[in-house]
């Protein structure tokens, strides 16, 4: 069964900075090195409206692989993981993420919210997990989103930084 979690954060970064940051190829490049060196840009669009959409796909091999799950899966596993972030107006960023792994291990999506606070953005994350191996998902969701309630804050430090350094 999937399990859903719910992920607040705050940056002194405004809305407008952190979605240009999004929008540009440099940033995903130093994101995907500071948190997965098994990662690879697919593409980034920009478009028109802002909307910006960045596609990336993560190489585990199977050292790499949390036990358990190198047990059940044979070899490499390529994760696809997908992020929409549009305008919607009155400063707000929406954000959709997806990711999926092949052969019907499981996948996640989120829903993300970027809005402006006094002192600068605060970016509300819901996400839920689904892990489709029979005993050990529910574990291994558990694991994810302990992972994820980790990574988001710190990926929203790493791109508060990131803006620094840039502006």
């Amino acid at each position: 069964m999937p399990h859903s979690f719910d992920i607040l954060t705050e940056s002194p970064a405004s809305v407008e900075q952190v979605h240009a940051a999004f929008s540009r190829e440099d940033y995903w490049l130093a994101r995907h090195a500071a948190f997965d060196v098994t990662s690879t840009l697919d593409s980034l669009i920009v478009e028109a409206d802002g909307t910006v959409t960045v596609r990336a796909t993560q190489h585990l091999g199977h050292q790499l692989l949390p036990g358990l799950l190198a047990k059940l899966v044979p070899g490499a596993l390529k994760i696809l993981h997908s992020e929409t972030w549009r305008p919607v107006g009155d400063r707000r960023v929406r954000g959709q993420v997806s990711i999926s792994a092949p052969a019907a291990l499981g996948s996640g999506r989120a829903e993300a919210w970027l809005a402006p606070v006094d002192y600068g953005s605060r970016l509300r994350f819901a996400a839920t997990v689904e892990v489709k191996i029979p005993l050990v998902g529910g574990k291994l969701e558990n694991s994810i989103g302990a992972d994820l309630a980790e990574n988001i804050p710190a990926i929203q430090r790493f791109t508060t930084t990131w803006i620094t350094e840039h502006a």
